[in-house]
């Protein structure tokens, strides 16, 4: 009652209910923005706020409370009773960098399957063809690269603890000696002694050149809370594929559930997904081959379905010549592309299956960024392969390759 309006102490039993909304509503918003803004949100009197404030705004406006505090201002709130109960509304209601953080830095991945992956199991298609939703799953296939996470989200995950992420002198001295829990010695540190207070230094100010700046040129995060809790002590990798691999996101799907697995729904939507880096990152497997060898098989039948999408022909159908073949698309082909010169496996299939002796057909406009990748690859093996029939084509002035790629004749 101490934030609401004059109005509303002296007059409790106004006769329009809608009135004492609207009045409870606009006197509300004035005191909770300056609050969040400052970033005042450890009191659990904010936190009842919040919550009532919640419960009478406008989805607009509930939208905004929820994106503001979908970051590190969260962390803050779930010690309370009220504050967990918004941390649950940010999670379900709000943007795609709450989630990314969650099976970022949580370590109890079976909690995060139980509560996350699995009430999204069910709209896992949706959430693979929705640009925000499935910067959740190119998290865990490619974690924290700039391509599908902007400077706010990677500053966002970035934060940390300064006095725990960079020891000082001496307990760098005291720990270059460890033991593990066998009681063996541990091997030392990667870091030549010399250069430990020089990696720190780096470390320090990477973190702080990452802060997200606002327009005005200052951070938009609290000067006292630049350095936020860290991550946890599981392996990320580890962390990784018991949340992406073992979950059930690229499990087998039994019985008569209406759940999809991740690589499933590549296959069903490759066309779509081709359209952008998601389908080039399932396809590679992952970062550090995180889907092998559990999806070998299923892998290699995604890698067959791109390949029979090429392989179709160029349709002369008056109603079909909206829709661009797979080769001739912008951003398709330059994904075809990146899987020719990143796995070799997959240049291999779409050879066989699409482009030998076709090439001259598709020598020309986009394409042929996919039918040059075959002589640009690093993989002498790929190259050898197509060398006979790419060889005419260049010598010809059919197909253009890039000076740096002439590779000599050593096949």
């Amino acid at each position: 009652m101490e934030l609401y309006s004059t109005e509303l102490h002296l007059f409790k039993d106004l006769a329009s209910i809608k009135e004492s909304r609207n009045l409870l509503f606009c006197d509300t918003s004035s005191v909770i923005q300056p609050i969040l803004e400052k970033g005042i949100v450890d009191h659990l009197m904010i936190h009842r706020v919040l919550g009532e404030y919640l419960s009478i705004v406008d989805q607009s406006s509930a939208a905004d409370i929820i994106q503001q505090l979908s970051g590190h201002l969260l962390v803050r709130m779930i010690h309370t009773r009220d504050g967990s109960k918004i941390g649950m509304l940010c999670v379900k209601h709000g943007i795609a960098k709450v989630l990314v953080g969650i099976v970022s830095m949580v370590d109890d991945t079976k909690l995060i399957t139980k509560f996350v992956i699995r009430e999204l199991q069910a709209t896992l298609k949706e959430l693979a063809l929705d640009k925000s939703g499935r910067r959740l799953l190119l998290q865990l296939l490619h974690p924290d690269c700039s391509l599908y996470l902007n400077s706010d989200g990677l500053a966002f995950l970035n934060l940390s603890v300064m006095s725990l992420s960079a020891k000082n002198d001496s307990e760098v001295g005291s720990e270059k000696i460890s033991r593990d829990e066998s009681g063996k010695v541990a091997a030392k540190s990667d870091i030549p002694e010399e250069n430990l207070d020089e990696e720190h230094t780096k470390e320090a100010a990477t973190t702080n050149s990452d802060m997200t700046e606002t327009r005005s040129g200052k951070s938009d995060i609290p000067e006292e809370n630049l350095y936020s809790a860290e991550g946890g002590k599981k392996d990320p990798l580890l962390r990784r594929r018991e949340l992406l691999v073992k979950s059930g996101w690229s499990l087998p799907i039994r019985g008569d559930m209406p759940l999809f697995n991740l690589v499933d729904v590549c296959i069903e939507n490759v066309g779509e997904l081709l359209t952008s880096n998601f389908g080039k990152e399932v396809a590679m497997g992952g970062s550090d081959g995180i889907l092998h060898p559990t999806l070998d098989e299923k892998l290699s039948n995604l890698r067959d379905a791109i390949s029979a999408l090429a392989a179709k022909p160029i349709s002369e159908e008056p109603e079909e010549l909206e829709e661009e073949h797979v080769l001739e698309n912008f951003h398709s082909s330059r994904t075809i592309r990146k899987l020719v010169l990143d796995c070799p496996a997959f240049a291999s299939t779409l050879w066989k299956k699409s482009l030998e002796r076709k090439c001259q057909l598709w020598a020309q406009g986009h394409s042929s960024k996919v039918v040059s990748a075959f002589w640009e690859s690093s993989d002498s093996e790929v190259r050898k392969m197509a060398k006979e029939e790419l060889k005419p084509l260049i010598d010809g002035g059919i197909l253009k390759i890039l000076e740096n790629k002439q590779f000599a004749d050593e096949d």
